[in-house]
């Protein structure tokens, strides 16, 4: 095996009129374009492969370039490379863009070949099912006969417990982490007040604002919906308290424009979610969440779990009010054999992406104990 580290960078496009891609609520595209990168060999076997599934508003970007190319952190950089938690001098680490985002993957954004338009509205709805078809697609034009592991977040959780269902013989483990066997009613009421912001802003224009520009309003308030229930009580009152932008006396004390600084920091974030993602995408990928169901068409939840048969390892987030403790704990305790471990920390849901060193010694262990 080669086991010089490196970066690939590429936009593959797959099907065709003759043999299209058929969406799982029965419409369907001719041409799906995939954006991915790779770090590390593939061995000749094929089969050292680790596959790396992205959040809602994720990119296949999740770790740095080689020493040769331009320096760019990827949201998991700290994970990826030798001898880190995904090791590139021993697996073959991919992660592509989902379909339906508007990072390189064919999505609303895209252009409609039929109308020389983006899609928009009239792009078909997505599910996580279908974003694992893609990416199986993907895999074999890759090479990649088999996997160690399918690990991922969030809605990256959603597709790697999808991965154990629907490609079992593939797959030889999987790692999920803070997710859902089945979107909670919970999660779907706080996308749907997203979804809302996005749609009642005036400049959404139906979904056909491409030409106008985004509904910057709506979408960034339905990104700092999403802020507050990725983080926790304790982790805003740690890194914010109770303090003002100009102080808390006199005049200042009533001023509108004098903003706590939490509503600062969530207008930031709001602001920058709307420079760098499509709200069209937005809409689709969080109803694409809630229309997750493992057991949706093949039975009671329990019992698709029941029939999961390969090592996994369910992480929990202790202060995770999203996807709480004991939903992680419920989908270990389903499926026979499957370990659970917690992130300590009181940063919410993001601390997935934040404890880098929980991260490492979890993910090595595990691979370690399982030969993989």
């Amino acid at each position: 095996m080669n086991r010089r580290s490196y970066t690939r960078t590429e936009t593959r496009s797959f099907f065709s009129p003759s043999s299209p891609f058929v969406f799982e609520c029965g419409k369907s595209l001719p041409l799906i374009a995939v954006a991915y990168e790779t770090y590390g060999s593939l061995n000749e076997k094929g089969d050292n492969a680790i596959l790396l599934c992205h959040a809602l508003t994720g990119n296949a970007h999740a770790g740095g370039f080689a020493s040769e190319e331009p320096k760019s952190a990827g949201w998991w950089e700290p994970l990826i490379g030798p001898g880190r938690g995904l090791d590139t001098n021993r697996y073959f680490v991919v992660c592509s863009n989902i379909l339906g985002s508007c990072y390189g993957t064919t999505g609303p954004s895209s252009i409609n070949p039929e109308t020389g338009r983006p899609f928009g509205l009239s792009f078909p709805q997505v599910t996580v099912r279908d974003m694992v078809r893609v990416q199986r697609t993907l895999l074999d034009s890759l090479g990649v006969r088999s996997l160690r592991t399918v690990l991922g977040g969030s809605l990256g959780g959603m597709q790697t417990l999808e991965w154990a269902v629907m490609e079992p013989t593939m797959v030889r483990s999987i790692i999920p982490i803070g997710t859902a066997a089945r979107h909670s009613p919970w999660c779907v009421g706080l996308n749907d007040i997203a979804r809302q912001a996005i749609m009642n802003d005036p400049d959404w224009r139906n979904g056909d604002y491409y030409a106008t520009g985004q509904p910057r309003r709506g979408l960034s308030l339905a990104r700092q919906v999403a802020m507050v229930s990725y983080r926790s009580d304790s982790s805003f009152l740690r890194r914010f308290g109770r303090e003002r932008l100009a102080g808390d006396d006199g005049e200042a004390r009533f001023n509108p424009s004098n903003l706590f600084q939490v509503e600062s920091y969530l207008r930031y974030q709001g602001e920058k979610l709307v420079d760098r993602f499509d709200a069209n995408a937005y809409l689709y990928i969080s109803r694409a969440m809630d229309l997750h169901d493992l057991g949706h068409g093949r039975g009671e939840l329990e019992d698709v779990l029941a029939q999961i048969r390969m090592p996994v390892l369910c992480v929990g987030i202790t202060s995770d009010v999203l996807y709480p403790v004991h939903e992680q704990m419920g989908i270990a305790a389903a499926i026979p054999g499957a370990s659970y471990r917690e992130i300590q920390s009181d940063d919410g849901h993001d601390a997935f992406l934040i404890e880098h060193g929980q991260m490492k010694k979890m993910i090595g262990e595990f691979l370690a104990a399982h030969g993989l």
